[in-house]
């Protein structure tokens, strides 16, 4: 089911390490979450029931990283992932998203995921059905004459007795296997032909649907409706490769059991799921009593989200997913209320607290230079497909950072993501020009000086730097 096998919780730390600046105290609590799913899937069976994952709540301002170690853990699993936002969900009865939508949602992944997986180990089989498809559009087969002599082989080519005239489906043969190597070969690629494509038809909508039935039966009843109605094709002219395109996911979907892919889905869903509900500080009350208003609908939010995390029984299209080993990793700024305004019973669920560290400068330093997916290497990767080539020294560097640390400090602290905005501001003139004013094969160096020149005025400017930075 998982994948870590290999993965210690001090090995799965140095694989987020690559991506994530700081924050150790986060990366060793989720590491230890992600490798006890494994533990427990090795467990004695008759315990692996009784195992709770240890829910996380992370408190940090944003821009921290919360948000890149939950989704960077996902990945490192292999595992279905969501992110919600806490605030978008209402009380029960209210106009809204139902907190149960968040489940449906990594249920509809999980199925992708699966189903993506299963089409891609019968792409072999799944091209050699385009081929076919291809190779009727190009020379439509001849049916062979009932007792005819089978001669697949080359044709006499003496003038004697022993010639024998070829039938049409002998020839109609041998054409169809020379364009088949041609198609092989890739010869044939601009050669247009006509297909048959399968074609979406109209969405069924169930009207005045009666109280009881939930989101996840009635989106089921919806897809079985619809796939009872006849599924409808048309025709397409189409390159070759176009064409190979277009029927390849066709093929291969017709080649795996959908009925398998759900179960092994909702399987993936229940045992490895990361759900991460962002911003769950603003559905807590801002501390004290209330007889109503915002704080009693916020407590309406928490007591729906409760079960869910708790664990309980959700209905989706695909069947019925249990909650109770889904990891939950809950996170806020909880800049005016605390964790302890959520209701007592959502902060029992969530028995681990971390606390993820404020950036400074030399945070932002690494961060424009260290990861593998760092700003820098995505702007020089940009220019790249250009053929510029772009780089930047490490005192650039340092002042960049400097500037997104006193901008942060002095508008508003929005974390790593000050870094977008000043990068995009100090490059912006570059991307404008290439490849218009500078050619390919041209070499362009960031200097701190060339950050001063474009940047220095705005950031002293404290109007300027808080509508653009």
């Amino acid at each position: 089911m998982l994948n870590q096998d290999f993965l210690t919780p001090a090995q799965i730390v140095a694989e987020l390490d690559k991506y994530i600046i700081g924050q150790h105290d986060a990366k060793r609590h989720v590491a230890i979450a992600l490798r006890n799913r494994w533990r427990r899937l090795h467990a004695p069976a008759d315990m692996q029931a009784e195992i709770v994952p240890n829910n996380i709540l992370m408190i940090g301002a944003t821009g921290v990283g919360k948000t890149e170690i939950a989704r960077r853990l996902a990945h490192l699993a292999d595992a279905p992932f969501v992110k919600v936002e806490a605030s978008k969900f209402t009380e029960v009865g209210y106009v809204g998203r139902d907190v149960e939508s968040m489940v449906r949602d990594l249920a509809e992944q999980s199925v992708n995921r699966v189903k993506a997986r299963r089409q891609e180990a019968v792409k072999a089989q799944a091209a050699e059905a385009v081929e076919e498809l291809i190779l009727d559009a190009l020379i439509p087969a001849v049916p062979r004459p009932a007792g005819a002599r089978s001669s697949v082989g080359f044709p006499s080519t003496g003038g004697g007795e022993d010639a024998m005239p070829q039938s049409d489906a002998e020839l109609n043969e041998r054409t169809r296997e020379r364009f088949r190597q041609k198609i092989k070969n890739g010869e044939l690629e601009d050669r247009k032909i006509e297909i048959q494509v399968a074609q979406s038809g109209p969405s069924v909508g169930i009207m005045g649907a009666p109280p009881g039935i939930d989101e996840g039966t009635l989106s089921g009843l919806q897809d079985m409706l619809g796939n009872m109605l006849p599924k409808k094709t048309r025709k397409r002219k189409v390159t070759v490769a176009e064409a190979r395109k277009l029927l390849l996911d066709e093929e291969a979907a017709k080649l795996i059991d959908m009925d398998e892919v759900k179960e092994e889905a909702v399987r993936q869903c229940e045992n490895a799921g990361i759900i991460f509900i962002d911003e769950i500080d603003k559905v807590a009350s801002s501390g004290g009593k209330s007889g109503g208003g915002p704080d009693v609908s916020r407590q309406g939010v928490q007591r729906d989200l409760l079960p869910i995390v708790e664990g309980s029984a959700v209905s989706t299209k695909y069947g019925i997913v249990n909650t109770d080993h889904i990891l939950f990793i809950a996170a806020g700024a909880f800049h005016v209320s605390k964790p302890s305004d959520l209701i007592p019973e959502l902060q029992g669920r969530f028995p681990i607290r971390v606390e993820l560290q404020s950036l400074t400068k030399n945070d932002f330093f690494r961060i424009l230079k260290d990861p593998k997916n760092a700003l820098t290497k995505q702007y020089e990767a940009l220019l790249k497909a250009e053929e510029v080539e772009l780089t930047f020294d490490d005192a650039a560097l340092e002042r960049v950072a400097e500037i997104a640390s006193e901008v942060n400090a002095e508008v508003e602290n929005i974390g790593a993501r000050r870094l977008h905005t000043v990068m995009s501001r100090l490059l912006n003139d570059i991307l404008y020009d290439v490849p218009d004013k500078i050619g390919a094969n041209a070499h362009i160096l960031i200097t701190a000086a060339l950050v001063d020149e474009r940047l220095n005025d705005m950031v002293k400017n404290r109007d300027l730097s808080q509508y653009i930075l």
